[in-house]
């Protein structure tokens, strides 16, 4: 049960897993403990100070009497939590009691993250964070413990924060020309607080917009009268300068040059016409509804939280009107761009994913297609780990990008019922029908001419016949005219500099780095690729980031100018009615399977690299940009079923580069350089990394995706630790944590900057931090051996690392495996020592952790040389 907490108002507690259901918190003084440790936010609250705040004079048994109240809170927040099981929420930690709740529990909590996040965008993005903000509100603070001391202090600024959002929202509704709705709420509010002399500038303004010059000017004299008579006080200048501007009738005070321009009042208009016009129960509103939610999305904080709840609704509005392709659009709209691989809300995705597999199911049925759910149609495995050895697999797996012919791949292709005719895809080979088996690859552009070969990539010469040997000179014939990359460039092209400054760097005069000529796809060596050409964009680009979310980045968190945006898996192909209908339905079940593949990270099934799988066949199939980007996300989110895969990461971060940069998919092109500094951090390759922070941060700026800076100051931590200056790396660590306050992307924020601190110290060889505060959220498993051998605990810590689970198949994967090793060294555990010494092995010739772009722990050898290696 997920419990959410309200104070602004009386004190109250509700399920927010069964629509809000109360929670019954028994008398008034559980109440108060409970409203304490709100007050003190995750601190710990000694059991003496409870006692003091709870009675003026302390009774006989004052101290049993709070253990009983928190005894009876934990029954009610946790009513399924085992006898003697430790809790959860409420816990006893030190000599007192803290309360964990997650940062959106609280809505006090939220409504300062709100407000907050509202300061920094401009009014279109404001005001509903505004109004959502204030509508948490449901009378005074602490409503019941306004005389108590504990509480006044909070209760004072929680209202000075509300009048401030208050008055907030009246400059947003004025800047979107929306002056008459500001109105009303001004007018009660100065009725409560008439010395604030902002609210009068407002009010008075909103009147002059709505064309009522007289009771603006009748409001700036009241105000002027009663400051005087009450106060003594002149008005302010803006005030005084404000009556002047009325009565000349200023021209700056018309509703179009107002804060926000011309771009709010085109959205104010096109929003209200919407609304008129469009029926409020039309399907064409729950699919336009999804495309705002992705763009939300790309704001961060409090906005990507509710796109992300909203996305649930949206979907169950969909799946309640019984249309199978209908809620496909709805599901697989919300293609946005995710880059951290641990859920923020793992039951919101399962949700999500339950919701695309039935509707994958009702696809199947009323087309008489292939059912995606079943093993029997699992296409080829070009991106599994063989069991070999990595030098046997870089040797052996196809170049990404390379197809084989059928006869060299042993996997089954899936078959494509819904399309009987196969249409050549443009370079010379055909399409290959159900019975011919075919491996796709990944379709990257290999590494520049000084990077380190990702394992996967295979000489060319065997796969499609088009594919010609590379000269000595690093260039590729392709029979297109196009060539490869120069030896000068350091980096495969495209991956670098996609604000599209001035190209230089050796490109002719029609061939910019990363881009090819109208009608050749570029595959980052030069030769055509299928499923990339430059002709015909299908799909949409995805505008918003985190499914954290990392989960959360675009418009594209992601929607900017130049995205390539139409119906979702909408292409054209010239192939008639019926095979268009065969394409869309493709087209559909692909952004089905991305979603199920992006929706499945961290986890240990199948189900998640098998949906990846199918939705990259189907685009490249299709011949997608925009639905192949989404379906390499998921090809992304799926590559984590072993150590030492940051090279195969590194390849499809750069295909996700020059694909987006070719078709202006932004959020994507943010997401490829994101992905390839992680990669290249793994491969201490920090020149290139410096390089990708650098790409994505010019254009997070460019297109306002805020949510990049916060991957990118982690990765300047990471890039300190790296290279030994560990002082200034905790200190960058700290600066970088700020940034994921409010950032809505739990699953980055809890616990990160514990494990980060961690892990620069077990580098250094120094024990574990101790301090009961820290809340090591989900990493609490892996840390708990260190912590108490640094407490001197060693039965304790072996008996927790008895129990520590195997990471999950995430970023973090080496650097939990190293942890963990770390901590079978100190306790002699031979067997746990085999089983990180075997799991790391892959990744020998990476720093652990760094591929997360985060943290690092320093080089896998090394540990692997303490473990045994």
């Amino acid at each position: 049960m997920r419990v959410g907490f309200g104070v602004l108002g009386p004190v109250v507690a509700w399920d927010r897993d069964a629509d809000g259901r109360a929670i019954a918190l028994k008398g008034p003084r559980h109440r108060a403990v409970l409203a304490r440790l709100i007050v003190a936010r995750r601190r710990v609250v000694p059991v003496s100070r409870l006692v003091e705040d709870l009675w003026t004079a302390p009774p006989p048994g004052a101290v049993g009497a709070v253990r009983t109240f928190v005894a009876a809170l934990r029954r009610a927040l946790e009513p399924d939590r085992p006898p003697r099981a430790p809790a959860r929420l409420l816990v006893t930690e030190g000599p007192g009691y803290a309360l964990r709740a997650d940062a959106d529990a609280v809505d006090a909590w939220r409504f300062e993250q709100d407000v907050a996040a509202a300061a920094t965008l401009p009014p279109d993005g404001a005001l509903p964070r505004l109004e959502e903000a204030l509508g948490r509100w449901r009378g005074p603070a602490y409503a019941e413990f306004a005389d108590e001391g504990w509480a006044r202090g909070e209760r004072s600024r929680l209202a000075e924060l509300r009048l401030h959002a208050v008055e907030r929202q009246a400059e947003a509704r004025l800047a979107l020309g929306r002056a008459a709705e500001a109105v009303p709420d001004l007018e009660a509010h100065l009725a409560e607080h008439p010395w604030r002399e902002g609210a009068w500038r407002a009010l008075a303004l909103a009147l002059y917009r709505t064309g009522r010059q007289g009771d603006a000017l009748a409001v700036l004299r009241r105000a002027r009268t009663l400051l005087v008579e009450q106060l003594g006080l002149d008005p302010g200048p803006e005030l005084r300068r404000l009556e002047s501007d009325i009565l000349a009738q200023a021209p700056h005070l018309a509703p179009a040059t107002a804060r926000g321009g011309g771009a709010a009042q085109v959205w104010a208009d096109a929003a209200a016409a919407y609304d008129r016009t469009v029926a409020s129960g039309a399907r064409t509103r729950l699919e336009s509804t999804v495309g705002l939610l992705r763009d939300l999305s790309m704001t961060g904080g409090g906005g990507l939280l509710t796109a992300r709840r909203q996305r649930v609704a949206a979907v169950a509005a969909a799946e309640e009107l019984g249309d199978p392709e209908l809620t496909a659009r709805v599901i697989g709209a919300y293609d946005v761009p995710a880059i951290w691989t641990r859920l923020d809300d793992p039951e919101q995705a399962a949700t999500i994913v339950a919701a695309a597999e039935r509707t994958l199911a009702a696809l199947a049925a009323g087309l008489e297609a292939p059912d995606d759910r079943l093993p029997g149609v699992e296409p080829p495995d070009h991106g599994e780990p063989s069991g070999q050895t990595p030098d046997q697999e870089s040797a052996d797996h196809e170049a990404p990008g390379h197809e084989t012919t059928g006869h060299e791949a042993p996997h089954h292709k899936e078959p494509d019922h819904t399309a009987p005719d196969h249409k050549p895809t443009g370079h010379g080979t055909p399409d290959p029908g159900p019975s011919e088996p075919e491996v796709t690859g990944h379709g990257t552009p290999g590494p520049g001419p000084s990077e380190p070969e990702a394992p996967g990539h295979k000489a060319p010469g065997r796969g499609a016949p088009h594919r010609k040997e590379p000269d000595h000179a690093g260039h590729e014939t392709t029979g297109h005219g196009t060539s490869g990359p120069r030896p000068s460039e350091p980096e495969a092209p495209g991956h670098e500099d996609h604000g599209h400054e001035a190209t230089g760097r050796g490109a002719t005069a029609h061939e910019a780095p990363g881009r090819v000529a109208p009608g050749h796809a570029d595959t980052g060596h030069g030769a055509p690729r299928r499923g990339a050409s430059g002709h015909g964009v299908g799909g949409r680009e995805v505008t918003g980031w985190w499914a954290s979310g990392p989960e959360a980045v675009g418009r594209g968190s992601s929607a900017p100018g130049g995205d390539g945006r139409g119906a979702p898996g909408h292409s054209t192909f010239g192939r008639g009615t019926a095979g268009e209908a065969a394409t869309r339905h493709d087209a559909i079940r692909a952004r089905l399977l991305a979603t199920v593949a992006v929706e499945s990270r961290g986890g240990h099934s199948g189900r998640g690299r098998q949906a990846a799988r199918q939705a990259e066949e189907i685009a490249r199939r299709l011949d997608d940009p925009a639905l192949l980007a989404f379906a390499l996300n998921g090809v992304f989110m799926q590559s984590f079923d072993r150590a030492g895969l940051a090279p195969r990461r590194d390849a499809t971060g750069a295909e996700l580069i020059a694909l987006s940069a070719r078709h202006g998919l932004v959020a994507f092109e943010v997401l490829g350089h994101l992905i390839r500094l992680q990669a290249r951090s793994a491969l201490a390759d920090f020149a290139s990394a410096d390089r990708h922070a650098a790409a994505a941060e010019r254009l997070g700026e460019r297109h306002e995706r805020p949510l990049v800076r916060v991957f990118t100051e982690w990765y300047r931590a990471l890039r300190l630790a790296a290279t030994g200056r560990a002082d200034e790396a905790e200190a960058a660590y700290r600066d970088a944590a700020t940034r994921l306050d409010g950032a809505g992307m739990p699953g980055l924020e809890r616990g990160l900057l514990p494990l980060a601190l961690l892990c620069l110290r077990v580098e250094r060889g120094r024990p574990a931090p101790t301090d009961p505060d820290l809340d090591w959220g989900p990493y609490a498993p892996w840390a708990r051996p260190l912590v108490l051998l640094a407490r001197d605990r060693r039965a304790e810590a072996a008996a927790a690392l008895r129990t520590v689970p195997e990471p999950p198949r995430d970023l973090l994967l080496e650097a939990l495996w190293c942890l963990t090793g770390r901590a079978a060294i100190a306790l002699g555990d031979r067997e746990t020592m085999a089983r990180a010494r075997t799991a790391l092995a892959p990744a020998a010739a990476e720093l652990a952790g760094a591929g997360s772009g985060l943290l690092t722990l320093g080089p896998v050898s090394l540990h692997l040389a303490d473990l045994g290696g």
